[in-house]
Order: structure tokens, then sequence, then C-alpha cells
């Protein structure tokens, strides 16, 4: 019955051929799935009937369909995707291997395995982007059928539904299936919540019946006067999108529920604007509520006129206004461009949207150092909400709200985005932490010396300008790390009467032996990052019969000579805050590499006498960059005081980074300042042109 019904419905949009290939398809997974239950206790040919019949739905092609039909066979029944292949055709086989999970393999946790087959999908995806339809389908099935299991499993699938496959539908554009989802996973997820909210949400309705139906009389009235042939709809806001503006805006369901939304759908756009002038003379509208999704559609493909109007009673209204063909698109999606394959243009530019986005996420895979790093990326991707700005020669870039120009120029290129140094918003200079608003144009000023900065991973929102960030400091965390290792380990050769550069191949193959290292350049890096002791990798390589502590081992006491622009992977210690000219030592600490002290720091005092973790260094003479430096200001207080020191350190072409002033007594106060300097002779000066005030008692360097 269920199959023949499934039928029926295929003849509608599809010729008998293609209908007799989905039949083939059914047939051959009964087959395979016979004898198999679900934990429902119904047949498993029960299940990929149902996601069939979700895809009919939506008017998927045939081959979409099939692959419904046999989307668990090769995971539950041992068919081949080769015998799949032979049988319904290449493409039906690469869209089954692409939904089934990666089963076969042992991961070392859930979250590990969800990962992993998600990133087998995305690159699925980028062959066919029809698996996510299949898959999306497969999961609002499950999730239907989903009380027969545990409470614990329940809640799992249904936060994983929520953060991963509701965002995807959304980012998708079907709307349908993302609203079924999200109201499902949230019923698995918050059981107690959705069934208050779900009764809440009928008492409110009978309240609102009067006022929805005065405001649908009155549309319906002026369009009809107007000779407009429009379908006037009450929204329903359901229950996840109300549970989240609750729980993020902190607002009591009251506030929520006061806005009324009606969407009206016409033949043309431009009865969608002229339908937007009547309901403005209609109803007053709301400064800055209006939205027009037609002339910029959303990343997704979303096309509608958005405005909010105060109708009578003082009440707020919403209106969406929009087409037919938008109206399936924003149900359906990507999906429906197999129902408006015809030629029209709406469907093609969105496929190219999912297309650019799926792009999108490859390129993210590629520089995510794993799946579990890759997944949290991509969560990060699929939350919508945009802003929309220009490139100086016109062209529209999508980033999501919230975004800085950092996101806008990796959004352009990833090269513009790791050399970029400045931008200009309208013209105008503006901050790379500023998050940009819609229309800007927005310029970005690059060197190709520049590299990305760490704290920019402080502000960016975007993905992709996670992922690339993190991934180029990644790799120079590498090589540095590599460099640093090298150094370290030449000086404790030198102290055994060898060097770095005297190894020999099979000295290395020794070490990687007895190490149980893949690489001689993973134990360069391991040292660098503090992980391995460079004495004792030394100890390895150089057995004692080879050792010559000749004259050679004197070398052991030079220092190794620090300069912040050679690439090494140095750490300022914050304790003591060493500046050039400053005598130091270098402190291996583990995960950050060579940390520099001053050579009298306190910190220091217990492990200074340790070789394998101190040892001596000394500041290149070409150093070129600023230092922070703590001083202690002891003052008579007096009117404008601090004016006049921030002046004298201004006159001597420092930066104030921090100030502070606490009362020690009724006659003196203290200031603690945090100043940039470039070295000691910088700070001497400073230092003196501060003693010049009159009302300074003492001012000195904090030590540690």
């Amino acid at each position: 019955m269920a199959l023949r019904l499934l039928l029926d419905k295929l003849s509608f949009y599809l010729d008998p051929k293609e209908v007799s290939r989905v039949e083939r398809a059914y047939l051959f997974a009964e087959k395979c799935h016979e004898g198999q239950m679900r934990q429902s206790g119904d047949a498993y040919i029960s299940h990929p009937l149902a996601v069939a019949h979700i895809l009919a739905d939506m008017h998927m092609d045939h081959e979409s369909l099939m692959a419904a039909m046999l989307h668990d066979v090769i995971e539950d029944t041992g068919v081949t995707k080769a015998q799949i292949s032979r049988r319904f055709g290449r493409p039906v086989a690469d869209l089954v291997d692409g939904v089934s999970k990666l089963s076969e393999i042992e991961f070392q946790s859930k979250a590990e395995q969800q990962a992993e087959s998600f990133q087998k999908m995305t690159l699925a995806m980028s062959r066919d982007i029809r698996v996510v339809l299949v898959k999306l389908a497969d999961r609002l099935h499950n999730m239907r059928t989903l009380g027969v299991l545990s409470p614990a499993k329940r809640r799992r699938i249904a936060r994983e539904t929520l953060e991963i496959y509701a965002p995807i539908a959304q980012r998708l554009g079907i709307n349908d299936i993302r609203l079924e989802l999200e109201d499902l996973g949230f019923a698995a997820m918050y059981p107690l919540r959705h069934r208050r909210l779900r009764e809440a949400m009928k008492a409110a309705k009978k309240n609102r019946k009067e006022i929805v139906t005065e405001v649908h009389q009155a549309i319906e009235i002026r369009l009809e006067k107007e000779s407009v042939n429009a379908t006037v709809k009450s929204r329903e806001k359901h229950l996840w999108s109300i549970y989240r503006k609750m729980r993020e805006k902190k607002r009591a369901f009251r506030e929520i529920m006061d806005v009324f939304a009606f969407r009206l759908i016409v033949n043309s756009v431009d009865d969608c604007y002229r339908v937007l002038g009547m309901m403005h003379n209609i109803f007053k509208p709301v400064p800055g509520e209006f939205k027009d999704y037609i002339a910029i559609p959303k990343a997704n493909g979303y096309q509608s006129l958005h405005t909010v109007l105060v109708g009578m009673h003082g009440v707020l209204i919403e209106v969406q206004i929009r087409t037919n063909e938008m109206e399936a698109m924003a149900s359906y999606g990507i999906a429906a461009h197999w129902e408006y394959k015809t030629g029209k243009q709406t469907a093609d530019v969105n496929q190219r949207r999912a297309t650019r986005w799926i792009q999108g996420l490859l390129d993210m895979q590629k520089e995510a150092g794993d799946s579990l790093e890759f997944l949290e990326h991509v969560k990060a991707d699929l939350f919508p909400d945009e802003v929309y700005v220009f490139t100086p020669k016109g062209r529209i870039i999508e980033l999501p709200t919230g975004a800085t120009p950092i996101d806008f120029a990796y959004a352009v290129h990833t090269g513009i985005g790791n050399s970029c140094i400045a931008c200009r918003v309208n013209g105008q200079l503006t901050p790379l932490s500023e998050p940009l608003e819609s229309g800007q144009m927005v310029e970005i000023i690059s060197d190709h010396e520049a590299q990305p900065n760490p704290n920019w991973l402080n502000f960016v929102v975007s993905a992709k300008a996670r992922s690339a960030i993190r991934h180029y400091l990644k790799n120079q965390q590498h090589d540095e790390s590599v460099d640093l290792g090298k150094r370290l380990l030449d000086q404790s050769l030198n102290r055994l009467g060898t060097s770095y550069k005297q190894l020999k191949k099979s000295q290395i193959k020794r070490l990687l032996k007895e190490a149980s290292a893949p690489t001689f350049e993973f134990i360069l890096q391991q040292i660098g990052l503090g992980n391995r002791v460079p004495f004792a990798v030394a100890n390895l390589l150089v057995p004692v019969e080879q050792r010559k502590l000749s004259e050679d081992s004197k070398k052991s006491t030079l220092p190794v000579v620090i300069d912040p622009s050679n690439g090494l992977l140095l750490q300022y210690a914050r304790c003591c805050h060493p500046i050039p000219g400053d005598p130091i030592l270098g402190y291996v600490s583990p995960g950050k590499g060579l940390v520099i002290h001053r050579e009298t720091c306190r910190n220091l005092l217990e492990i200074r006498k340790n070789t394998e973790k101190c040892m001596p260094l000394s500041w290149s003479s070409s150093v070129r960059r600023e230092f922070p430096v703590e001083l202690k200001v002891e003052i008579t207080p007096e009117r404008g005081f601090i004016a006049a020191l921030a002046s004298r350190v201004t006159q001597a072409d420092a930066t104030i980074e921090k100030i502070s002033v606490d009362e020690k007594d009724v006659y003196t106060s203290i200031v603690d300042l945090v100043l940039t300097v470039r070295d000691r002779v910088h700070l001497a000066d400073i230092l003196r042109r501060a003693r010049s005030l009159t009302n300074v008692r003492r001012i000195y360097r904090v030590k540690n």
C-alpha cells in the first residue's frame, strides 16, 4: 500500500520509465533487508520507503529516490557499492555511498565517528549535492521515529540534529525540513520545556484569533480593491524559534507572541513591490525594519520582502511578501532546483550558491587539523544571519552578522586575508575589528610581507577566516619550533664535542628507532615546543664512546642569539618583562618553546642550574621592535599630573599600554605604568624625563 501511494505520487512529475526504476530499487532493497526489523517493531524497509516519500514531496529526481531506497544496504546488508553500480548505475551508487556512515572503522569516541562521517558526506556533497538532500530526509524520518530509543540516545541524536542537520537545511534554504527537524529535536532534547511551550502556544492562539482575523480581513480588502491576486496566510512561529529567542534575548513568552506574522504570496516581482506599498499605506511601517531580500537574496537563495508594521490596537505585524516561485524556494531551497529544472534562472543561481558553500567547506577541510576541528568550523558556518557588503568593484560579499574587515578579506581570497594590514570602509580608515554593516563598501589594504595576527581570532566570526588563520599560525609555529629545535639541539651537541651539521644518517636512523618517532623533523619540532629535552636527544644521537669533550665543548657556554624577527618560537615572560639590553636566560617550557626571562627573575631560582631546561641567551644587535616594561611612580598628588606624565612619555616616543593610580596615604600616590620601549637606553631616557617632574618622588622599574 505504502509503495503504491509513493508510485502514484511520483507519476505526477516523473515519466513511467523513471517510476519503474524507483520501483526496481524498492524491490531490491526489500529483498536485501528481508528479516531485518527496526526498534519500533516495523519491517526495516518501511524506513527507506518513508525517506523516499519525503523526497517525493520535494519533487526530487528518480536517482535521488532510488538512493533513498538503497541508502542503508551498503551499511546493513553487506551489498557492495560495485554491485549497486552494476545494477542501478554509477550516480545512484555514489549517492548511496555518500550517505552511508563510516561503520567499518573503529573510532575513539562517538564525536570522532560523527565528525569523520560528516567529513565523508561533505566530500560526497562536493561531487553531488543530492547526497545531503537524501541525508536530510533520512535524518527527518529517524527523528519522527525517535520515541522508541532510550532517553540518552534520543538527546544525543537530537543535539546532533539541532547543531548540524537543521542548520544545514537552513543553509540550503530547505525551510520545511528545517522547521520540522528543529521542533522534533527540541521535543527530544527538552521534552518538559517543549510541552509547556506548546501548551502556552495553544492558549495564546485562542486569545489572538480575533486580532489575526481582523488584520487578515483588512489586508484582503485592500488587495481586492487594488485588483491584486494574492494569497494571504497568517504565519505561526514554531516552538524552537520561540524558545531560542526567549533564551538568547532574555524575553518573556508574552513579548515574543506580541508580534503577529503574515505572508503574502503574489504572481510576480512587480506585484511584490506594489503590495509592499499597499501594506505601508494600510499600516504605519516601523523605521529600520524593512529588508529587501529580493534585490539582495540571502546566502541560501532565500528571496522575500520583509517589513514590520504597527497595526490596529497598536499591535506589531510582520509581513513577508514573495512570489509563488520564491515560496517554493523558501520551502525546498536547493531541492527546488529539481522542481524548477526547466530553465528557471533562480534555481540555477541557488544551485551555484549551494555549490560555492560546499566548495568553502572543502577549503576549510583542507586547512583543519582533523575531522573534529573541521566539524567545529562547519558548525560555526551554519548560522546564516548575514550582512551584505561591497568590494570596490561592486561585487556583493555575504558575511555572517558581526563580521569584520578581516572576515571580508578572507571571504574575497585567503591570500588577501593573510596579507591584510588595514582597511577603508566607505573611504574611511577603520579598525580591523570593527563589525561591518550591510551596504558598506570595503577596501582591504595589504602588504605581501604581512602575516595573520593571532589576536584576530578574538574577533573574527566567519568559519573560513577562523580556519585560515589557525591553519597559517599552525604552519608558522611548526616552522618556528623546528628552527628553535635545531638551535637547542646544536647547543647540546656542542657540549658532546660535535654539531648538528656533523650528524650522520646512521645516527639519525638510530635515534628515530630508539625514540619511536616518525621523522627527524618531528623530533626537532618537539624539542622546539619544549616537549623533548635537547640534551637527552643529543645523548641518544652521540654514544659515550663517540663523545669528544675537548676544546669544542667550550662552545656550550656560548649563548644562543635572540632576534624576534628570525622566526624562532619565542615567548617573553610576563613576570619580569625582559627588554633588549637586559641579561637574559631561556627556559624551555612544554608546549610554548623558549620562554625568555631576565637573569634576575625569581621564577628561575630553582631551575637556573638545570642546563637541560635553562640556557644562556643574548640579544641580537638588530632587534627592531617594542617590548612592554612595568614601572612604578611615587608622586605627590597634584591636579593634571597624569596628563603631564603622559606628555613626557609621548615626548620620549613611547606608548602607555596601561595606567592605574592607587592612594598610598594622604601625601603619596602610586602610579602603575606599563609602557612599550625599544631597549634599556630608551627606558633610561623615559625615566630621566619623568624624574624631571617636580612632584615625582621616585620612579623605578618593577623587578620580579
